[in-house]
C-alpha cells in the first residue's frame, strides 16, 4: 500500500495517484448527487453490498523484521539480502481460525488477504517462482489453509494480488515509483512478465475453491488488458474484481485519507470500497507502529459506511502468524461499537441531503432515519435543519437510551422564524471515543418539505 510521506514528496502533482488506478478522471470514488443506494450488480457480486465490513491482512516476509511491507525498497535492502528472509519464514503459531475469530469479534463479514505483496514473495503453492512459502522451513500452503477456514465458517474470501514485482527477473523495475531501479541480472519483459501474472492468477482462481473478490494493487506501467479481468470472471463466476488492475473493474478503492474527492463526497456514483490500517505507518507488522484512535476509526468506517460504500480495515500479523493485542485490542473495541450501530446501514439508503448540517450524514430505511455523527460534534446538540417532521421516538443506539428532541424555533432560527429537528442533550463528551449514531422512528415521510435535498 502507499503511504502519505510518498505523496508529501510532490508524486500526486503528477497525476500517478489516479492513473495507477485506472481511474479515468477519479472514477473510483467520485462524487455524486444523493441517489440513494448504489446500483447492484444483479448477479453474485451482490453479495458485497451486503457483507460491508471486512478484514484486511497484510502478511509476508516483511513481518519478520516488522519495519514496513515496503521494507525492501523503503530501507533500500539489495535482492539478495532481501530473498534470505524466506529461510527465517516459519510461523509456527498462525492459526487461520484465530483470524476469523477476531474478524467476527469486529464485525465483519469477509477477508482481503495479500497473496503476493510488491516483494513478489508468495504465500501459496505457486509453481510459476520458487519464491514462496513452500520453499521456506514453513513449507506450508499459507492460502490453502486461509480459504480451507474461510469455506467451513461461510466467509467470503478476496485475494489482494500486486503487479509490482521486486523478485522476478522479467518485471521492468525501472526506479519508478513503488518500483526498484533496475537490478544486476535482471531481463525486463513485460510480455512475459504478464505471462507469469496470469499463470498466477489462474492458480488462485482455480485451485482455493470459490473466490468472491480480486484486490489489485499497483499497476505502475498503467497497462490496459480487460482479458485478464475476463480471465478471472470465467474462471471465477461471481466475483468482484477492484479499479487498480487492467480496466475499470467493478469498484473503486479510495485509500486512507488520500483521496480527498472521496472523503468529503456526500455518496458515490459507483460500488465503492474504503481501505485504511490500523496503524498509521504500515500495513504489515511493524514493531513500532503508531496506531489511529478508536475514535478516529470509527469515525472513518460509519463516514463510508452511511454513504453507502464498504470499509476494508487492516492489521498485519506478526511473524510468527499471530495478530498483536493491540490491533487486536482496537478491532475489538471497533467491533463492540460496530454491532451497536450497524442497522443504520443495513438495507439503508443515503439520504445526507436531507439536512444542511456537514457534521452529520443520514441514512433512511422506510419511516426509520438514522442520524450519524461521522464529525467531532461540536456540542451537544444536532440541527436537521430543515426536516420539520417530529419523530415518535429517538434512540441513541451507541447506549440504547432515549434522545430529547424539539422542533421549537431556536435563537438562530430567527430568519426562518420557525423551528426544525434538533437533537438534545446528546453525550458527547462521554461518547467522545465514539461515533454517535441516533435512530429517528416517524409516523410519516420525514422527508424536508423543500424537496429532500440540500444545497
Amino acid at each position: 500500500m502507499r503511504r502519505r510521506s510518498f505523496l508529501a514528496a510532490g508524486a500526486l502533482a503528477g497525476g500517478w495517484w489516479a492513473r495507477t488506478r485506472g481511474l479515468a478522471g477519479a472514477a473510483a470514488a467520485s462524487a455524486a448527487p444523493e441517489r440513494g443506494v448504489v446500483k447492484r450488480f444483479g448477479d453474485g457480486r451482490d453479495w458485497f453490498f451486503e457483507a460491508r465490513f471486512g478484514l484486511f491482512i497484510h502478511w509476508g516476509l516483511y513481518a519478520i523484521h516488522g519495519f514496513h511491507e515496503q521494507e525492501q525498497w523503503r530501507a533500500r535492502v539489495p535482492r539478495a539480502e532481501y530473498v534470505k528472509l524466506a529461510q527465517q519464514w516459519n510461523p509456527v503459531k498462525f492459526n487461520p481460525e484465530a483470524w476469523l475469530d477476531l474478524m467476527e469479534e469486529a464485525g465483519m463479514r469477509y477477508v482481503c488477504f495479500t497473496t503476493k505483496h510488491h516483494d513478489g514473495f508468495c504465500l501459496w503453492a505457486t509453481r510459476a517462482t520458487p519464491f514462496n512459502t513452500m520453499n521456506t522451513p514453513y513449507g506450508r500452503d499459507v492460502l490453502r489453509m486461509l480459504a480451507e477456514a474461510c469455506h467451513r465458517r461461510n466467509v467470503p474470501l478476496c485475494l489482494y494480488y500486486s503487479i509490482v514485482d521486486w523478485n522476478h527477473p522479467c518485471y521492468p523495475n525501472e526506479g519508478r515509483h513503488h518500483e526498484l531501479p533496475p537490478q544486476p541480472g535482471d531481463t525486463p519483459d513485460w510480455n512475459r512478465y504478464l505471462e507469469f501474472l496470469r499463470a498466477q492468477v489462474r492458480e488462485l482462481c482455480t485451485q482455493y475453491g470459490q473466490i468472491h473478490g480480486f484486490w489489485w494493487d499497483m499497476n505502475v506501467p498503467q497497462h490496459r488488458d480487460p482479458s485478464i479481468n475476463a480471465m478471472i470472471r470465467e474462471l471465477q463466476p461471481g466475483i468482484i474484481i477492484n479499479n487498480r488492475g487492467f480496466d475499470e473493474g467493478d469498484f473503486g478503492t479510495p485509500e486512507r485519507d488520500y483521496d480527498k474527492a472521496a472523503a468529503e463526497a456526500r455518496s458515490f456514483d459507483r460500488p465503492t470500497e474504503a481501505c485504511q490500517s490500523v496503524g498509521m505507518e504500515s500495513w504489515g507488522w511493524r514493531a513500532d507502529e503508531d496506531y489511529y484512535t478508536d475514535r478516529y476509526l470509527m469515525r472513518s468506517i460509519a463516514s463510508y459506511l452511511a454513504r453507502g460504500a464498504n470499509y476494508l480495515l487492516n492489521v498485519g500479523p506478526m511473524a510468527d502468524g499471530t495478530i498483536s493485542e493491540r490491533p487486536a485490542g482496537i478491532l475489538r473495541r471497533i467491533g463492540a461499537w460496530y454491532r451497536r450501530v450497524r442497522e443504520a446501514w443495513a438495507d439503508t439508503e443515503n439520504v445526507s441531503g436531507w439536512t444542511a448540517n456537514r457534521n452529520v450524514l443520514l441514512t433512511r430505511r422506510g419511516r426509520t432515519v438514522y442520524v450519524v455523527a461521522h464529525r467531532d460534534p461540536p456540542g451537544d446538540a444536532i440541527s436537521l435543519k430543515p426536516m420539520t417532521a417530529p419523530p415518535l421516538r429517538a434512540t441513541l443506539l451507541n447506549t440504547g437510551a432515549e434522545v430529547r428532541w424539539s422542533v421549537a424555533m431556536a435563537p438562530s432560527d430567527h430568519a426562518d422564524q420557525r423551528g426544525y429537528v434538533r437533537l438534545c442533550g446528546l453525550p458527547a463528551n462521554e461518547l467522545g471515543n465514539e461515533a454517535m449514531v441516533i435512530r429517528l422512528e416517524f409516523d410519516c415521510d420525514p422527508a424536508p418539505a423543500s424537496g429532500g435535498r440540500t444545497g
